[in-house]
């Protein structure tokens, strides 16, 4: 504990700390004796938080003031808080609060003279690539291709960022995660596809795949980029680079099912995104796959990690720990009936 006691960060100001990421995120701070300070919005039930020894202060990211004075006498803040819809395909709230709510804790960092900031940004910042040549911090983006205000504004935030850094000084880090999967996903946001092939309503999957992480592994490499890593630099957070095949097949093993093993050709699943987004537009209801989520899905978006593996120690769990560990959670949370 006596080192502990004399460690350059103490406090935590964290953002976002009732999704999945974050609810993993604030464990890991707990167990390497860190005090946390988690925002919430007003009225959140923050089930996966419930019981842990933190310090809840409600607040909002446009709310400038607010968050100058909730970050003070912290010495690092951790921003994960962003707005991950991808339906709308485009609207001004994205940038309301992924770009302005993130300056404004920028500016509250600044105020306060923060340590450390730690900006939870996204791979699709970056290039992707094949299995074979895997994209890395290096390739430059392929964010217009996809036609989202999700994806476009966190770019555009993680750019503003970079600035801050180079202008005013912010010690700042970036760290961008794939798709990330593991337990207390109880919106839930990724575990959605795991819920379906384990209760096999996925019948189909289509060409592409991703870059898939557990969960806990991007949270540990977030409490190391605290103390290690380069002021200024991003970070890709992965782990494996799997066909839906692939993955659905390690899902449906974990979940004691068959896998779904229809291919659906690319055109099916174009015209059906596009059919989606054109009834999204009429019922002002999200759809099931809107025309921009159809595209994404026939992409390799395949990532290289290796720069987190060497500067902020990211580890390696396999993606079927991963998998069982979110089907454990769905079960033991009433997600999935007698694991079905």
């Amino acid at each position: 504990m006596h080192q502990v006691k004399h460690r350059l960060l103490e406090k935590i100001f964290i953002t976002g700390a009732d999704g999945l990421l974050g609810s993993n995120t604030v464990r890991e701070l707990l167990q390497r004796n860190y005090t946390v300070k988690a925002l919430i919005q007003k009225g959140s039930k923050s089930r996966t938080l419930e019981g842990l020894d933190i310090e809840f202060v409600e607040g909002d990211l446009l709310d400038k003031k607010g968050l100058v004075q909730h970050a003070k006498g912290c010495d690092a803040i951790i921003h994960i808080a962003a707005l991950t819809n991808v339906w709308p395909i485009r609207h001004e709230i994205y940038y309301k609060v992924n770009v302005d709510g993130t300056m404004n804790l920028v500016e509250a960092a600044l105020e306060n003279k923060i340590k450390r900031f730690v900006f939870i940004s996204s791979a699709s910042a970056f290039g992707y690539g094949q299995k074979s040549s895997p994209g890395d911090e290096t390739t430059p983006t392929m964010a217009k291709n996809f036609g989202l205000d999700y994806v476009d504004s966190k770019l555009l935030a993680q750019e503003k960022v970079l600035q801050a850094v180079q202008k005013q000084k912010l010690p700042a880090i970036i760290v961008n995660p794939t798709f990330m999967i593991g337990p207390y996903d109880s919106k839930p946001s990724s575990g959605a596809m795991i819920l379906a092939v384990a209760k096999q309503e996925l019948k189909m999957i289509t060409t592409g795949g991703k870059n898939w992480v557990y969960v806990k592994d991007v949270a540990q490499a977030i409490c190391n980029a605290l103390t290690m890593g380069r002021i200024g630099e991003m970070y890709i957070l992965g782990n494996e680079n799997l066909s839906y095949k692939e993955a659905t097949g390690i899902i449906a093993q974990a979940a004691g099912v068959k896998p779904p093993s229809l291919k659906v050709p690319s055109f099916l699943v174009k015209l059906a995104g596009h059919a989606g987004s054109l009834m999204g537009k009429i019922s002002g209801k999200a759809p099931k796959i809107s025309y921009p989520v159809a595209k994404i899905s026939l992409i390799d978006q395949y990532y290289s990690v290796s720069k987190a593996r060497k500067e902020l120690n990211l580890p390696a769990t396999p993606i079927q720990t991963a998998v069982e560990d979110a089907i454990q959670w769905f079960k033991e949370n009433g997600y999935l009936n007698n694991g079905k």
